[in-house]
C-alpha cells in the first residue's frame, strides 16, 4: 500500500481505495451518528445513540458481500457490549478478511486474531483515565506483532486542533493528532484508522483539512472514516492525501439505507483505483 515514484511506463502513484465496515451495536449492524454514541447509556434505559440505519440482515451478510467483491482492509467495530457473538459470526464468514476493533486490550487481542480477525484495532485501552500510555501500546504490539496491530485514532475537532477521543468518542484524551503523535504511534503498528467523530454518520462531507494533514503526516496504510456523502469523495480523498489515505463509506451507502452512494458503483470505482495503482 505504499506510494511509488512517477514512471512513464506505469501508474505514477497509488490511488485511494474504498474500505468497507461493519459497525455493531447491541449485536446488530447499525450506522450511528458518531457524536451521539454513549456507551454508558446504550441498552440500559439511557438516551442511547442516534441511529441512521438498523440492519435486518445479519453481520454475516455484509461480511460475505465484502468477501465476494474482494473488498479487503475493512473493519468490524464493536460499539459497546453485547456484540461478541455478532463479531464472531462476521469473522467466521470471512476468516482472515477483516480487522476487528472495540474493547480490545492486551488480554483479549490474540483471542480475536485466533477467531479469524486479519488484524486487531485498539483505541481506548491505550488511554487509561484519558492519558496516553505508551507502555500499553508497546505491550500489545509485542504481544500480537506490529504487523497485526491497527491503532484507531478517533478524534474530535477543537480550537487547538484534533484531539483523540475514546469511550465511544465521548471522552477527550491528552493526545493531539499531530505529525509527532502519529509518528510515535506508527512505531508500534502497521496501520492507522482515523474516525472523524464530529462528522461521522452525518453524510455532509469529509473533514477535508484532516484528510489533507493525514496525507502529509502518515507513512503507513491509513483509512479515514467520517462524513463521506457521495462517490466523488473517494476521488477527493485521493487528491487531498495524494493517494495515501483510503476511505470508508457508511451511512451514505445504499446497503446501509443511504441514498448517496450505490454499493455496486463504488465497487467498480474501487476496482479501477486498484488497477491503476502500483
Amino acid at each position: 500500500m505504499a506510494t511509488s515514484s512517477s514512471s512513464s511506463s506505469g501508474p505514477s502513484k497509488r490511488h485511494s481505495q474504498f474500505r468497507p465496515c461493519i459497525d455493531l451495536h447491541q449485536g446488530v449492524v447499525k450506522q450511528i451518528v458518531g457524536g451521539t454514541l454513549d456507551l454508558t447509556s446504550s441498552g440500559q434505559g439511557g438516551v442511547g445513540p442516534k441511529e441512521n440505519f438498523v440492519a435486518t440482515h445479519p453481520p454475516s451478510y455484509f461480511a460475505n458481500l465484502y468477501k465476494n467483491n474482494g473488498l479487503t482492509g475493512g473493519h468490524i467495530i464493536k460499539l459497546g457490549p453485547n456484540n461478541d457473538e455478532a463479531a464472531k459470526e462476521a469473522l467466521r464468514t470471512w476468516e482472515g478478511g477483516m480487522q476487528l476493533g472495540g474493547g480490545i486490550n492486551e488480554g483479549n487481542a490474540q483471542g480475536w486474531l485466533d477467531l479469524g480477525a486479519e488484524k486487531i484495532i485498539v483505541t481506548s485501552y491505550l488511554f487509561p483515565e484519558g492519558k496516553f500510555d505508551e507502555s500499553r501500546l508497546r505491550g500489545i504490539s509485542q504481544k500480537v506483532g506490529k504487523e497485526r496491530l491497527v491503532v484507531d485514532i478517533s478524534c474530535r475537532k477543537r480550537e487547538e486542533g484534533w484531539i483523540v477521543a475514546m469511550n465511544g468518542w465521548k471522552t477527550l484524551t491528552d493526545m493531539s493528532v499531530t505529525q509527532e503523535s502519529i509518528r510515535l504511534i506508527e512505531t508500534y503498528c502497521s496501520e492507522l484508522l482515523i474516525h472523524a467523530a464530529d462528522v461521522e454518520g452525518l453524510c455532509q462531507g469529509i473533514d477535508e483539512e484532516l484528510v489533507t494533514r493525514l496525507g502529509e503526516w502518515v507513512s503507513i496504510p491509513t483509512t479515514y472514516a467520517g462524513g463521506a456523502k457521495d462517490i466523488s469523495d473517494l476521488a477527493l480523498v485521493d487528491k487531498l492525501s495524494n493517494g495515501k489515505v483510503d476511505l470508508t463509506f457508511g451511512s451514505s451507502l445504499d446497503i446501509f439505507g443511504g441514498g448517496g452512494v450505490k454499493f455496486d458503483e463504488l465497487v467498480k470505482v474501487d476496482r479501477i483505483a486498484k488497477d491503476n495503482s502500483p
